[in-house]
């Protein structure tokens, strides 16, 4: 008897000495993560063990956490080279539909191969926008943030990213579209540049600042051939015409060079093209977002209601409710899908690239990983290297504070060096 006690003394020691039981301690105990509602899950895949699990089947806000839902389904339903066009020949005819492949002319990585496909047709050209009814914006965003380049408008036909970009001092003072730049007013009062809300009129302080802004343009078909048109120097005509079965797809763009910057510059406008794209695969005549989101949450995904409400593709809307569990187990399946080299080059690595550039910096990074931020929101779920060569998955989920996001990455932060370096 008196042996048994000593053993289970020992074992209570031990235990109580593990790194994973003193962080569990702390995520229970500490002001760090008991000041607000936080969540956390770790698991390690190569034991098929759930190292820790504080509120992790609580449902958190998730932010641009959610782009990793779209990155699933990218991977999941697009090819390689990603679909730009459909387009039919009728007579001296070629109407054309969009596939909602933001890489058109936009403004960071050009795709030009749609626009030589147009260029060197001799047929004259006629864009119908019949395949999408969507509106401009996604479930529960904030109406009032129309004017900054994160909410770019949902469109069939995306050009130039769906944004005006403004052009100041030292480079001189420049619109691109230069079709925009007879509807730039200049304005006396200070700040940045400002749409009206409903059309295309910009207002310019006199004073611009330096560098470069992006606002968003009021999309519509008839701009979208406008555009056109002035890029290709050449008439593009507007119809409203079905897309017959015989249309045939055109492709262009590298789907890796989407999700890169996609999940590196948490670009909104980016995982929301592709839901769009993914329904253009799925189904000829119509693109819509809604229905790629049923069939990933009913046929692929199957969470219970309870652990998962995914309503958009970048995370803008609040709306989107994810456990940390759930995240984990997305995290496998996209491990599973991915080769782990091509995936932490897709990922921001911590210390060196995209939105973590400025956490953990290390010469060798070991945390890769999605953030997402929004007011009262700071999550960041990924891939943790260990000093001891272990994989692990992990979701740290930080919801309803009032302190600087900044507070919680630098606690997000701590708290994967210590996991870093004590597992």
């Amino acid at each position: 008897m008196r042996v048994v006690l000593l053993l289970l003394t020992v074992l209570l020691l031990i235990t109580g000495c593990s790194p994973v039981y003193r962080i569990n301690r702390d995520l229970r105990t500490k002001p760090t993560y008991t000041d607000h509602f936080t969540g956390v899950a770790l698991y390690d895949p190569a034991s098929k063990k759930t190292l820790i699990q504080h509120n992790a089947d609580k449902a958190f806000t998730p932010a641009s956490n959610t782009k990793l839902f779209s990155f699933y389904a990218g991977l999941l339903l697009l090819p390689d080279t990603l679909p730009t066009l459909r387009y039919v020949v009728r007579q001296d005819s070629l109407i054309f539909w969009g596939a909602a492949n933001p890489l058109f002319l936009h403004p960071e990585m050009t795709d030009t191969a749609a626009l030589a496909f147009l260029r060197g047709r001799p047929e004259r050209l006629f864009y119908s926008p019949s395949n999408y009814t969507g509106k401009r914006f996604g479930a529960g965003w904030a109406w009032d943030d129309y004017n900054d380049d994160y909410s770019a408008e949902l469109a069939p036909l995306p050009l130039y990213g769906n944004v005006v970009r403004f052009i100041g001092p030292p480079a001189g003072r420049r619109v691109v579209p230069t079709l925009f730049a007879d509807s730039v007013n200049t304005v006396t009062k200070e700040g940045g540049i400002r749409r009206d809300e409903f059309v295309n009129r910009f207002n310019r302080p006199t004073a611009q600042r330096s560098g470069q802004q992006d606002v968003p343009f009021r999309w519509s078909p008839a701009l979208a051939a406008r555009l056109l048109a002035d890029t290709l120097h050449r008439p593009v005509g507007l119809v409203n015409r079905p897309v017959p079965a015989d249309a045939r797809l055109l492709r262009s763009g590298s789907a890796d060079s989407l999700y890169k910057r996609m999940l590196q510059v948490s670009d909104n406008q980016f995982a929301e093209h592709v839901l769009l794209m993914a329904s253009a695969e799925r189904q000829r005549d119509q693109l819509s977002s809604a229905s790629v989101l049923r069939y990933m949450a009913d046929s692929v995904l199957r969470y219970p209601a309870t652990s998962a409400k995914w309503v958009d593709g970048s995370g803008l809307s609040r709306y989107n409710l994810f456990t940390p569990n759930v995240l984990i187990d997305l995290l496998g399946r996209i491990y599973e899908k991915v080769p782990q080299q091509r995936l932490f080059a897709l990922l921001p690595a911590a210390g060196q690239s995209g939105t973590l550039r400025g956490m953990l910096t290390t010469q060798k990074p070991y945390v890769f990983a999605k953030s997402g931020s929004m007011s009262g929101v700071y999550n960041l779920s990924g891939y943790l290297l260990t000093r001891r060569g272990k994989l692990l998955f992990f979701s740290i989920m930080h919801n309803n504070f009032t302190q600087p996001v900044a507070d919680m990455r630098r606690r997000t932060a701590e708290l994967l060096q210590q996991l870093h370096d004590r597992l």
